[in-house]
């Protein structure tokens, strides 16, 4: 799975946004900079590069993204962590920094109070979250091909989880019930680029949990192949482009 979403979708999706994210974190000026949901490291590279005297600790939930984006990104510091229950000391980090992972976590409030706990007292929480399924154009196709491919039922993975998180007002509410001020919610649409529709639809379809619906199933390579007809139909053939809209969110200490 690591693999699969490293090269089919993290330059489609991630990038861009990486780049947006860590220029807002440059301008924070961090010397200690911590990373919840790095997956694979696109925003770590990029932390890595926009700040570059920074110390910077990576973590993940999941060991293979941990492993994969540890090879990848060895300058950062790397470790195994639920966001739920972190292993640092309180107050050890200028800057706290998750781009599209929130929307994972189980227990919201218990992690922004964990993100509160290793804050610093002047510190920052930047974080991003995915806006509404429809728009997103490569997540909207994904998810209309799977509809139209599996009448019995398409997973909603897509809609209730990446896309599930869209309401700045739950969130402000969620940050002030573990602590924390929302300072800024601003809205961000880039274009992203991908190599062809399939490649898209290859990336959802075994790098990431929609994988799980198709895996046991007699008929999952026929409906791959549906799934990347319906979004190339969708979205031309060839190199595609689609825009991208998210919500990123700036946090800090009561005060």
């Amino acid at each position: 799975m690591p693999e699969a979403y490293e090269r089919h979708l993290v330059p489609v999706l991630f990038r861009p946004f990486a780049a947006d994210l860590a220029a807002r974190a440059a301008a924070l000026r961090p010397r200690t900079v911590l990373e919840l949901a790095a997956g694979t490291g696109v925003l770590t590279s990029a932390l890595l590069a926009a700040v570059p005297e920074a110390s910077v600790v990576a973590t993940d939930l999941n060991d293979a993204m941990v492993a994969t984006g540890s090879a990848r990104e060895p300058r950062a510091r790397w470790r195994q962590a639920d966001a739920q229950e972190l292993p640092f000391p309180d107050g050890g980090f200028d800057l706290v920094v998750c781009q599209f992972g929130v929307m994972f976590f189980p227990d919201k409030r218990a992690a922004f109070a964990e993100v509160r706990r290793v804050l610093a007292p002047h510190g920052r929480f930047l974080f991003s979250s995915w806006g509404p399924l429809d728009s997103h154009g490569f997540d909207a196709a994904v998810q209309s091909a799977l509809d139209d491919c599996m009448s019995e039922g398409a997973p909603q993975f897509l809609r209730e989880v990446p896309h599930g998180y869209t309401d700045p007002s739950v969130v402000a509410a969620e940050l002030t019930a573990a602590g924390l001020v929302l300072a800024e919610a601003e809205e961000v649409t880039l274009q992203g680029e991908a190599e062809s529709a399939e490649s898209v639809a290859v990336g959802f379809l075994t790098g990431t949990p929609v994988s799980a619906a198709l895996q046991d199933r007699a008929d999952a390579q026929a409906l791959r192949v549906a799934v990347a007809r319906r979004m190339t139909e969708r979205l031309g053939a060839g190199r595609v482009t689609a825009p991208m809209t998210a919500t990123v969110y700036t946090a800090h200490h009561r005060r």
